[in-house]
């Protein structure tokens, strides 16, 4: 498994389960709704159960490129942090996510989340290309990594061999 040091954050990315992960937050991959439907959202709601659809509830909706906070139902991690980079039945852009994953890192300074576990947010069902979102991700976790209160370790948790390699590419070159 690579790992890429940026400061005092570790960032590393694996093929794995995202809901499987044992962390402060793992990141959901939300539409503005805060509605648990399919994809990664889905995933959480199957395994979280309805308490995490009831906090987002009480949140939503939120404007694409912001995130909420709720709590982890059933799930090994403690929070979820929900990025809305799409509208609900919508696609993600660069810019959604980028804008919704600089809330996730502020989320996690403010809330003191030492580690994190990140899908592809934004590809998949939002259609964004999986090199466009590695990259979009390789830029906003290490701009995150030069602030105050950063996490210490973001783990890229991601579905198949040719999402890793996206990511494992995109981070190589920016982190070299």
């Amino acid at each position: 498994m690579p790992e890429w040091r940026i400061r005092e954050t570790v960032v590393s990315v694996v093929e794995g389960d995202l809901t499987e992960q044992a962390v402060d937050a793992i990141v959901n991959a939300a539409n503005n709704d805060l509605q648990l439907g399919a994809g990664v959202a889905g995933a959480i709601a199957r395994k979280g159960g309805p308490e995490i659809q009831r906090e987002c509830d009480r949140h939503g909706p939120i404007k694409v490129g912001e995130a909420a906070l709720t709590g982890a139902g059933d799930l090994k991690a403690r929070h979820v942090i929900h990025a809305a980079s799409m509208h609900l039945g919508g696609r993600a852009s660069k810019d959604s996510l980028g804008a919704a994953m600089d809330q996730v890192f502020r989320l996690s300074r403010e809330h003191q989340l030492r580690s994190l576990a990140v899908p592809a947010v934004g590809a998949g069902i939002a259609g964004l290309p999986m090199r466009d979102c590695a990259e979009v991700m390789a830029e906003c976790v290490s701009k995150a990594a030069a602030e105050e209160g950063a996490p210490r370790e973001v783990r890229f948790v991601l579905f198949g061999e040719p999402a890793v390699q996206e990511f494992e590419s995109a981070f190589g070159q920016r982190f070299r």
